[in-house]
């Protein structure tokens, strides 16, 4: 089975658990922190998968990596590395942080800029593009990309909304040709 099916399935009970149990908020963190910390760490990942260590010592050096975390993610963690899909972990990551953004109305999105965006910038950039989209914010993360030579290209999912003057020359260029 496709290893986003998988994660999708698991990312909606872990999140019908969070709203169950109102920890919702701290279990967005900690599973971004446990995804990132796994991404930082290829060597404690590729423990988790050595099939000569054993079962029990895997779930050990798990629950000790990662007691700060709260109950019901520990456990999903657990049941992962107990049915050998530890490895699903960055998708199910994703697909939980897609269900509490479209929970509370929130989409993530990608700036791309010449310059770092201010905040101000990133407010304003927010408001627009949250009501284009119907939702009600935008999580924007910053990338500077000095190709653009200025403005600011941004994507929201699978769309791109192109305002960069580099895009513009582009533009441009193809109707000339064209």
């Amino acid at each position: 089975m496709n290893k986003e099916i998988i994660a999708k399935r698991y990312a909606l009970a872990l999140f019908q658990i969070a709203l169950e149990k109102q920890l919702l908020d701290q279990l967005e963190e900690e599973i971004r922190a446990v995804r990132q910390a796994l991404a930082e760490n290829e060597q404690f990942f590729s423990l988790l998968t050595y099939p000569k260590l054993s079962l029990e010592k895997k779930k050990a050096l798990l629950q000790e990596t990662f007691a700060a975390v709260s109950t019901p993610l520990r456990n999903t963690l657990l049941l992962l590395l107990e049915r050998h899909r530890i490895d699903i972990v960055p998708e199910l990551a994703e697909q939980f942080i897609e269900l509490v953004n479209e929970a509370r109305g929130v989409a993530e999105a990608t700036a791309y800029s010449a310059r770092p965006l201010t905040e101000e910038e990133k407010r304003a950039l927010s408001e627009v593009f949250a009501k284009k989209i119907g939702k009600t914010t935008l999580h924007i993360e910053n990338i500077v990309d000095p190709s653009l030579i200025g403005g600011v290209k941004l994507r929201i999912g699978n769309c791109i909304y192109d305002g960069s003057i580099s895009g513009q020359l582009e533009r441009i260029q193809r109707q000339l040709i064209g």
